[in-house]
């Protein structure tokens, strides 16, 4: 797990104050990719979850016509039921994943955020926000200019509408934003279910996922004004959805038992790292001998008990799925963990050989695992893993931070400077990339691939700067 920066002014102001910050109970459009770049977000890395969205994506995307805008799905570590898009991204909370019990229920909230992209709402979005600021200027200077009148001619009553001016033009400006946020999000929900026909998937998920957001509004006591949110009310997206989502002739499909198996397993995953000690057992209370629990409860014997223990559980899953690549690599962190480095290569690259797909993930992992071991043999192939890997997770810091050391151990003291830079540079580190990317090029041959990329590095500038 990683965490990636991803991004205050008149407008940015008046989103604050227009209340459209991320809530856990809506799908949230940013107005801008400036907003996520301004705040750090965690981001999660996790190959059997990235590939299980990634299928879940994939259809929407062509259904959508998206398949060629290079979206990109982004995992967020944040237990609230979320997800919003920023450019050409799509964050998806892993509390979003956990909190969903079936693969439609997420792939309605995909679906949802594939309205908003194809729809050009974030680019629309822009213009209304300009469109308020400009109004809110206005009306602030009107009621300057009145308030300035008021006190050169003593009329205290002028001052005061001079105010109400101010105030007035702001609370339209923000009223006539929401409004239209609202009609974005009402566009969205609509494309969504086309989407969900196009690829023969059923609307209940989006209902349910849209129930849940009531439930939890009602349970909170809260009294909402309609006129003052970004979102439509729940019950008013239910209204307005459910003929359509019944009428389907797919209204009746349910995910395929293999899928809701991944799914699951999925969920068991998230909540074994990231919601706590008996986060397993309480979202599989109901049935506790299942498969996905058996996999949550091995990971948090890993990361709460004996490795030896969680060695014993890992073995049991293998026992069912002797190719599941998943259970390969938690056996060869359990082995990292009980000091059995060499044990736990072969359970890495078993790993790497089974999953399908981008292994870049793993990959890393078992160049890190070969670091460990750190002979002249492992450290070799610890290179060629770690750089496979890389090239395709360049974003994933802590590799570079593997590569590194992996070329420090050998003596290749250029190239483990030039790894730091990477390290530094994937974690926004811009300043101190370029000071490693300049001691690199100092050592390396004057136009060589390495030289270049050092290059790259210090003449890098910063958004905005």
């Amino acid at each position: 797990m990683t965490k990636a920066k991803t991004g205050t002014s008149m407008i940015e102001g008046l989103l604050r104050r227009a209340g459209l910050a991320c809530l856990a109970a809506s799908l949230c459009l940013l107005p801008a990719p400036a907003e996520a770049q301004q705040r750090s977000i965690p981001v999660v890395r996790d190959t059997e979850i990235e590939a299980l969205v990634r299928d879940y994506t994939r259809p929407i995307l062509e259904a959508a016509g998206l398949t060629r805008s290079g979206v990109e799905i982004i995992l967020v570590n944040n237990n609230s039921f979320n997800a919003f898009v920023a450019g050409r991204r799509m964050f998806i909370h892993t509390g979003a994943l956990a909190a969903a019990e079936t693969p439609n229920e997420i792939i309605g909230v995909i679906a949802h955020e594939a309205g908003h992209l194809a729809g050009g709402h974030q680019e629309r979005l822009r213009e209304q926000l300009s469109r308020a600021e400009t109004m809110a200027v206005v009306a602030a200077l009107l009621g300057m200019g009145a308030g300035v009148a008021g006190a050169a001619t003593g009329s205290g009553g002028l001052a005061q509408a001079g105010a109400g001016i101010a105030i007035g033009g702001g609370e339209m400006a923000r009223r006539g934003f929401l409004s239209y946020q609202r009609s974005e999000e009402t566009t969205a929900d609509r494309s969504a279910i086309t989407y969900l026909e196009r690829t023969g998937q059923s609307g209940r998920g989006m209902l349910r996922t849209f129930e849940r957001f009531s439930g939890a509004l009602a349970l909170s006591g809260a009294r909402v004004d309609p006129y003052q949110q970004s979102h439509p009310a729940p019950r008013e997206r239910i209204v307005a959805l459910q003929d359509l989502v019944r009428a389907s002739r797919y209204y009746e499909r349910t995910d395929p038992p293999e899928l809701q198996l991944r799914h699951d397993m999925a969920r068991a995953k998230i909540a074994a790292y990231t919601m706590g000690h008996g986060a397993v057992q309480r979202m599989f209370r109901d049935n506790i001998r299942s498969l996905p629990a058996a996999y949550g409860d091995a990971i948090q014997t890993y990361l709460y008990g004996n490795p030896a223990q969680a060695i014993s559980k890992i073995d049991a899953l293998i026992a069912q799925q002797p190719g599941n690549p998943y259970f390969h690599e938690l056996r060869g962190q359990a082995l990292i963990r009980a000091n059995r480095p060499t044990e736990a290569i072969d359970s890495l690259s078993r790993a790497v050989q089974n999953v399908r797909g981008n292994s870049g993930l793993m990959r890393v992992g078992l160049g890190q695992a070969l670091v460990a071991i750190g002979t002249p043999d492992a450290l070799a192939r610890a290179v060629r893993e770690l750089r496979a890997g890389l090239d395709a997770a360049p974003e994933f810091a802590s590799g570079w931070e593997s590569l590194a050391q992996a070329y420090g151990m050998q003596g290749e003291v250029a190239q483990a400077e030039l790894a730091t830079a990477e390290s530094h540079f994937h974690r926004g580190a811009i300043r101190d990339a370029k000071i490693f990317a300049a001691r690199a090029q100092q050592r390396l041959a004057n136009g060589s691939p390495g030289w270049v990329r050092a290059q790259d590095i210090i003449n890098f500038r910063e958004p905005g700067r």
